[in-house]
């Protein structure tokens, strides 16, 4: 399944907290069985990362929250690209009932 994340910096944060996260970033990998297809740093305050990634297992999700969540507010949700959402809402609209 395909997966959106956004971390947002936890408030009252200090400068050296989020140097050190740059840090912690620098050397970590995402865990076994997440395969990232894309992590954003926007130039903007919130949110901090983006990252879109496919896992199969919730282990993967849980160990990304632990890991980050001292230092960012973590967010995750289920996502689909535009193409397979149009063609599943093309196929969901045919089966509704008016």
């Amino acid at each position: 399944m395909d997966y959106v994340m956004l971390l947002r910096w936890k408030q009252g944060l200090t400068r050296d907290q989020r140097d050190g996260a740059l840090m912690h970033r620098a050397g970590w990998k995402y865990p076994s069985g997440v395969k990232l297809i894309a992590e954003y740093w926007p130039s903007a305050e919130d949110p901090a990362v983006v990252s879109i990634f496919q896992a199969e297992d919730y282990g993967a999700l849980m160990e990304i929250g632990f890991t980050w969540g001292d230092i960012f507010d973590v967010t995750v949700l289920p996502a689909i690209s535009a193409d397979d959402g149009l063609a599943i809402g093309s196929d969901v609209m045919g089966r509704r009932q008016f």
